[in-house]
């Protein structure tokens, strides 16, 4: 590959990953009923608006599930996989094994996201133990859906939460999950989040 195609793969990864961050935000956030009126909250919306709106006129929700956002995020995780396989190898994609690599990279996608959002949960905890900043309150929002099942099963151990590091053991089960469904799939090469 020559440095300008190089650069191209990047630019890909970048901006259609940051694009797709967003995107998949919004649905979560939706998802788990974060607060709507949050600054970060609705700066997400103004951005994911432009393509959302149109696609809910043909694809509403179901039951609390904005499908527009998720239809939406897998259509451009479809894109991001077509387009780097065509910058790198010149050649197109065929539909099934595109559909299957953006799905596993969608989940994988998602399992980094609740990573990385425990992961500043838990370094702000130690600096900003109960700030009111949005930012806070909206990691907050997210994880406590996925941390709650965890913390009621653990005893109580005198205000320490250990309910993180069993959602990072379920991480790293999910992520070898997929990792071996790619790759039985055939589609190992492919997933851009693995």
């Amino acid at each position: 590959m020559t440095a300008l195609t190089d650069i191209f793969v990047y630019l890909v990864y970048v901006f259609f990953g940051l694009y797709l961050m967003v995107m998949l935000l919004r649905f979560l956030l939706q998802l788990t009923r974060a607060d709507f009126y949050n600054p970060i909250s609705q700066t997400l919306v103004k951005l994911t608006n432009p393509l959302v709106i149109p696609l809910r006129r043909i694809v509403p929700g179901y039951g609390g599930i904005d499908l527009a956002s998720l239809l939406l995020a897998l259509i451009l995780q479809m894109l991001m996989i077509a387009l780097l396989v065509a910058l790198q190898t010149g050649a197109l994609l065929p539909v099934l094994p595109l559909i299957m690599a953006s799905l596993i990279g969608l989940a994988a996608y998602l399992v980094k996201i609740y990573f990385f959002a425990i992961l500043a949960m838990i370094i702000l905890s130690w600096i900003a133990q109960g700030g009111n900043n949005p930012a806070l309150r909206l990691l907050f929002q997210l994880t406590e859906p996925v941390m709650a099942p965890f913390r009621k099963v653990l005893p109580p151990m005198g205000g320490l939460d250990l309910s993180p590091i069993f959602v990072f053991i379920l991480i790293n089960i999910i992520q070898i999950a997929l990792g071996h469904l790619a790759g039985s799939l055939g589609v190992a090469g492919l997933v851009p989040w693995l």
